[in-house]
């Protein structure tokens, strides 16, 4: 102990680390039973332990460095958990809420400090760029609920962008103009900076993820690529004049697709985020914070006053406006008045520039700055205000939202709640099964799986029960990795086609998932016995899924459905789990079908947001979907049993041509279940005039 420094501040990296730990542990457990928001409870533990408080620890290098990665970390997950397709349809609401939420400050504050505190004209535009900006502090509790797909978020999340490129658009123009470096040439210098930027990340980047996620499928190898491709990002946005949190909500929105929602890759990425680096930058955030600059002078706090009173007065009025024009309701509006309140990262970049840049010094020898002390240290102030009110606002509006979701998806009852069995026979399948069953099921609603493994009479020996145990524990871990739990099941049966009915009776399995090795004859190993036993045998539906490359680098899908398929009492709940494959990675779905069963899917509103419907009235002329497979396609067909409504003779060739026509695809062939688990009138899916679009 005698070497060990314990003067303040502390610099022994362990001690700092267990405290800064200690803190992201301890203060939202503190807060939380005062129904305060664990973002406060974190600011106010960084103002205690910072320079202006206790002094128990400095605001260093290494707080800085995790800090900026905190910060990037939040831009980067709104950009990966936005919903594209929402996201692009409600684009011109996102654009009008960035309108008015730059016009508002500006129109404002301009005036406020040019006439009223006679600051300079350069300097009255900086502080107005200053309460222009905002940044997503508030968003993981958005996250942390499960709304990120909200309207409401969308709308903010693109007001963010807007605002802070157009405060960041402020700020080089004015520091530019005072240093005479302003011109036709710098202009154009900037656009194609950032034109070429825009290009190497919606473009390069994706191309290379996919070739990246299609050699290595380790998720630690795939985690740090992204990471990687985060920072480069943000570092290639700060090139092109941008600022670097710009750039991490680029990249969020170029890789959203190749990262599902419900993929180990993830929950991991949300994982360390939450639990290290945003922490991280939250308490830096209070280590800046001094208190004692309220007191410091009259002048001073005037100027706190009028700021956070313009800062918040503005926002409320931009959300308010949004709200009205869009008709939202009272709780998104004050979720888009939460999230776009706080100022933090753009806010404190401006200031600490303004507050450096030099324009001269007094006959006295004191130093003339663009931005004065009372901005800087207002400003700094202003960071505790509006992220504790956007706090509460968020962690209010987000509340009611998310049990307002709850209650609208009631009929997810009949659906997510149906236990789902996972076919383990071989090592080489099993995390593309888990992977696609996890996918078609909504995370919010249920997270445990039942993964089967048999083991026949003639096999049993104790090198194959080593081998079950080990294909078993590879597949719990994988499911876990994802956040879902697998009960694992290990069978002894005659053989696989009887252990796997009995088990599905047993367990009362609604839907059961098996694979196939890219390598295997489709028709001669797996469409014989074991198929037909399954299919007359067992009434579950069953999804037979063939992986020819991960599922996270598919681009398209096609799905196929025959006449009459709408009448199939399974259809709604094979169909509503495939949905969730759209719901979950954020692609297209190109379906094929007769015009009876588009009006029935239009009618019945699943999840149609993501789904382009085309006419195929002849199923026997099942080729014609060849011109729809590309490269990164996944084509899926819904099939019938024979005694099936939609049962068609052709059917029967379907594995044959898949063999020899699609032999590089992957594929996911669908057997409806054929059991009314309804008494007679209580299905909520036999009547498509129900509006059941349980995703929104």
């Amino acid at each position: 102990m005698h070497n060990i420094d314990f003067s303040l501040p502390f610099e022994e990296p362990v001690l700092v680390f267990a405290i800064i730990l200690f803190i992201i542990l301890f203060a939202p457990l503190l807060l939380n039973k005062l129904k305060i928001p664990a973002i406060i409870g974190l600011i106010l533990a960084g103002v205690i332990i910072g320079p202006n408080g206790f002094n128990l620890l400095a605001r260093n290098s290494s707080i800085e460095l995790f800090g900026t990665v905190g910060i990037l970390y939040i831009m980067f997950l709104a950009g990966l958990e936005i919903d594209l397709n929402e996201f692009k349809r409600n684009r011109k609401k996102g654009v009008t809420f960035g309108f008015i939420t730059v016009l508002i400050p500006v129109v404002i504050s301009l005036p406020v400090f040019y006439f009223g505190f006679k600051y300079s004209l350069n300097a009255a535009v900086l502080i107005s760029a200053i309460l222009v900006s905002h940044t997503l502090i508030t968003y993981p509790l958005v996250s942390k609920l499960g709304i990120s797909k909200n309207l409401a978020v969308n709308i903010s999340i693109a007001g963010t962008l807007i605002a802070d490129v157009t405060a960041l658009l402020i700020l080089a123009v004015d520091i530019n103009n005072l240093s005479s470096d302003i011109g036709f040439f710098f202009w154009i210098r900037f656009f194609v900076s950032v034109i070429v930027f825009f290009v190497i990340v919606f473009y390069l980047f994706p191309y290379i993820t996919r070739l990246f996620f299609k050699k290595y499928s380790d998720n630690i190898m795939q985690y740090i690529f992204v990471l990687l491709l985060v920072f480069l990002a943000a570092f290639l946005a700060k090139s092109a004049g941008l600022e670097p949190i710009i750039g991490a909500f680029i990249a969020g929105l170029a890789l959203n697709r190749f990262i599902p929602h419900t993929s180990p890759l993830m929950t991991r990425i949300e994982f360390i985020g939450n639990a290290i680096f945003i922490p991280f930058f939250i308490i830096g955030v209070g280590m800046l914070i001094n208190y004692e600059i309220i007191f410091k002078s009259f002048d001073a706090l005037i100027i706190i006053l009028v700021m956070s009173v313009i800062a918040i007065g503005s926002k409320y009025l931009a959300a308010i406006i949004t709200k009205k024009l869009f008709k939202l309701s009272k709780n998104q509006g004050l979720l888009i008045f939460g999230l776009s309140n706080s100022r933090v990262a753009a806010a404190l970049a401006i200031s600490l520039i303004g507050f450096n840049f030099i324009l001269g010094q007094t006959d006295d020898g004191q130093v003339i700055r663009l931005l004065d002390e009372n901005i800087f240290n207002a400003v700094v102030i202003l960071i505790l205000i509006t992220s504790t009110i956007s706090s509460f606002a968020t962690q209010k509006a987000g509340l009611k939202i998310a049990k307002d979701d709850l209650q609208n998806t009631i009929f997810e009852d009949y659906l997510d709640t149906e236990n789902t069995l996972v076919g383990l026979a071989n090592e080489a399948t099993v995390e593309d099964l888990i992977e696609l069953s996890i996918s078609t099921i909504n995370k919010k609603r249920s997270k445990e799986i039942y993964g089967l493994h048999i083991i026949t009479a003639d096999k049993e020996n104790n090198e194959t029960k080593n081998k079950a145990l080990k294909l078993i524990n590879n597949a719990e871990k994988y499911a876990a990795s994802a956040d879902f739990k697998l009960n694992p099941l290990i069978r002894y049966d005659i053989n696989i086609a009887s252990g796997i009915i009995n088990t599905i009776k047993e367990k009362n399995i609604k839907h059961f998932y098996i694979g196939l090795h890219n390598k295997t004859s489709l028709v001669d190993t797996f469409f014989g016995n074991l198929t037909n036993e399954l299919l007359t045998k067992n009434n579950s539906s069953i999804y037979i899924y063939k992986s020819c490359q991960p599922l996270n680098t598919i681009k398209k899908y096609v799905l196929v459905i025959p006449p009459n398929a709408e009448l199939e009492l399974g259809f709604c709940e094979w169909y509503y789990r495939i949905a969730q494959i759209a719901e979950n990675t954020g692609n297209k779905f190109n379906i094929f079908a007769n015009d009876e069963t588009l009006t029935y899917i239009e009618k019945s509103k699943i999840n149609s947001k993501n789904f382009i419907l085309s006419l195929f009235e002849n199923f026997d002329d099942f080729l014609v979907i060849s011109r729809e497979i590309v490269d990164n396609t996944m084509l899926i067909v819904n099939l019938a049993r024979k005694d099936g409504i939609s049962y068609n003779p052709f059917m029967d060739k379907i594995p044959a041509f898949l063999q020899k026509y699609f032999k590089n695809v992957s594929f996911i062939l669908v057997y409806p279940n054929r059991i009314n688990n309804y008494s007679e009138g209580t299905n909520p899916y036999s009547n498509p005039s129900i509006d059941t679009n349980f995703l929104k």
